[in-house]
Parts: C-alpha cells; structure tokens; sequence
C-alpha cells in the first residue's frame, strides 16, 4: 500500500459548516470545465499527466502551453493534441516565465469552472467532478480544494491503490478561510488539487508579476475575499516530488518529502499578505486586524523552523529565523515556548540532546504509576 510522504492537513471549522451529502451522484446539468497545463521541460511527464484529465468523467477542454521547453515537450504535446481533439497545443517562441503562461492559460478559459494543472503532477480520479458538483450545488462558492497526496517519481503504481471515499465537504465562509490561513500563516493550497469558477476569475484577473513565487496564495485569498470556498474531504491531486520542481530553490525538502520552511519563502508569504491587504485594506473587512495576525502566524512559523534548526545543530541559522520571528511578531519574546527556547540555546545542542534523552527515560520508565517528568520540548 502506498503511504505518501505527507497528506495536507484539514483545518476543523463549526459543525454547521460540513455537509455529508455532497451531490457526486445527483443527475444535473454537467458544466464544463477547462483545464490549462504549463510546461516548461516536464515532457517525461506530460503524457501522463494530461492523460489523468482526459479520463475525468467532465465535459472538459485541456490546453498545454509549451513555455519554449528544450526537450521533447513539443513531440510529446502534439501527439496528445493529434489524439483527442478536446486537447490544444500553443508553443512560445521564447520563454515567458510562468506567471505569463499562468495568465495567458487564464485568458484562454470559457469553461464555468478552471484548473491550472503543473505538467509533472496528476488528477486522481473523479477529481473534476467532485470539485465541479460542489460548485454546481454551492452558487457562492468561487474556489474549491481538496487534499493533494505527495509523491515520488517512480511510486507511480502505488497511486493506484489509493481509494477515494464519500466523506462530504465544508463550505466556509470566505472571510472565515481568510482568518484561517493568517493564523497559520501559511499557504494551505498547493495548486493541482484547486478549481476555481471562471466568471469570477475573469472579474479578479490574473496571477500577479510581483509574486513569482506566491501568486497562487494571493489569488486563493482574493477569491475568498469575493466568495465563499468549498473544501473537499477526500484527496484530489498528485504532486510529484522529482528534484527538479520549480519550488526547489524555494523551499528545503527532508527526505520524508516534508517541506522546510526557508526565509525566502517566509518572505513571499509576507509579500502575498501584504498585496491582499494593502490591495483589499478600504474594502476588506478588519484588514489591519487580519494583517497583524498573519504577521504573527508568520513569526510562529519562522520560531518553529528555528526549532528544527537547533535540534540539527544549526545554531546560526536558528538565531537568524529566532530573530525572523521576532521581526514579524514581537510579542513572540513574552510566550513561554519563546523562554524555553532561549534555555535551550543557553545549554546548547548537544547538552540539550543529553537532558532531553534522561527526562525520556524518566517518562517512559515513570509509566505504571510513576511520576512522569514534564516534557521539555
């Protein structure tokens, strides 16, 4: 049985929120839903991915987008255009970067529903229509996610045995999700697994230049912002972790395929919220209050990296990010974890891992009765 490396979380929201009965089997009109898959030297992948859209039961459309790849893109996207009219094939001339074969796929849209899909990662089945009948039975709802499974290249059998049952779904109020993703301070969407409604995409615009890394965030909250989005509970995509991923230089993967949180992309998810509520600040409803609580999701997010940092013996780098947090969130320096933090810094790495290994001891062996000792980290 595939296991994958990491599962994005579900965040709880009020009882009153999440429905059951998502309507997967209810006979109505079927939307169409057009899908725009960028690529840049992905051709080993393309095949496969575009494959995983075709066979999605949706009246759909697919348009590759070739952002002037030196491989075998081009062969591979023609054979896939001469074989299925539903797809489309463009090739640049010269390479315009992804946030402008982003926006050129966006203006090229008619479908009532969208999906930006990376040419290395997959769909997994029925993804297209359970997005798609969500949407159909929520008017409201402008965004529509769900779980996305990581993987690695070559672990493409194993995705076969992932089953996908009815467990419903969540309609959160926009602004609900909004609060949300600033407390955690982070990006909750990957990307493959979103759909989003093409009306309201037209009326938002495109992805923005001055966000190359963290357009979508931005965009996830300027939809929210306008409607309310719909969370599915059941995964919805494939992202395929090969080495050469355009978030590679972006973000640091450990081996388990867990992403390590790196200044720059604190940096980008600083500059998505600064846009959103500089952009939205006369309109959206207690931006500066929301504003302050991402900066401080923002800081407990770089404390918690300085965490890892310090438990590896990277003691410089654990300064920098402690000194990360306090920039986007001061009163960090008032709550206990940040005290605790210093003690540890104090002792040093390996003290620390010493002290640490006897109070585990004392807890395991304090179990029957015992006493047990208080965690320390």
């Amino acid at each position: 049985m595939f296991r994958p490396g990491h599962v994005s979380n579900l965040i709880a929201f009020p009882d009153h929120l999440v429905s059951s009965d998502i309507p997967w089997e209810r006979e109505i009109q079927m939307s169409r839903v057009d899908v725009i898959v960028p690529c840049y030297n992905y051709g080993r992948f393309l095949r496969e991915c575009v494959e995983s859209v075709l066979s999605q039961p949706v009246d759909l459309r697919v348009l590759i987008i070739d952002d002037c790849s030196g491989d075998d893109t081009p062969q591979v996207a023609a054979a896939l255009a001469f074989e299925d009219r539903r797809v489309e094939f463009r090739r640049h001339e010269v390479n315009q970067g992804h946030i402008a074969t982003y926006n050129e796929g966006l203006e090229w849209v008619s479908g009532d529903y969208n999906v930006l899909l990376s040419a290395d990662d997959l769909l997994i089945e029925g993804a297209l229509l359970r997005a798609s009948r969500l949407m159909d039975a929520n008017p409201d709802v402008g965004l529509v996610y769900g779980r996305v499974i990581w993987f690695r290249s070559g672990n493409e059998r194993a995705l076969a045995e992932i089953g996908v049952s009815n467990d419903g779904y969540t309609v959160i109020p926009g602004m609900e999700w909004i609060e949300s993703l600033c407390r955690e301070g982070s990006n909750r969407i990957t990307s493959p697994e979103a759909m989003v409604r093409t009306r309201l995409q037209t009326e938002l615009g495109g992805y923005r230049t001055e966000l190359p890394h963290t357009a979508d965030m931005e965009m996830w909250m300027r939809f929210a912002a306008r409607c309310d989005v719909g969370e599915i509970h059941a995964p919805q995509a494939f992202y395929r972790v090969h080495g050469n991923n355009m978030s590679d230089s972006y973000y640091e993967k450990s081996p388990s395929m867990d992403l390590t949180v790196t200044a720059s992309d604190l940096f980008g998810r600083k500059a998505a919220f600064d846009s959103i509520f500089h952009d939205k600040g006369q309109t959206l409803a207690e931006a500066d209050r929301l504003h302050r609580l991402a900066y401080e999701g923002l800081g407990w997010s770089a404390f918690w990296q300085a965490h890892k940092l310090f438990d590896r013996g990277e003691a410089s780098e654990c300064q920098r990010f402690l000194n990360l947090a306090s920039d986007f969130f001061p009163g960090i320096a008032a709550r206990p974890e940040w005290t605790r933090m210093r003690w540890k810094q104090r002792m040093g790495p390996r003290a620390w891992s010493k002290l640490s290994r006897v109070f585990r001891g004392i807890r395991q062996g304090g179990r029957g009765g015992s006493r047990v000792a208080p965690a320390l980290s």
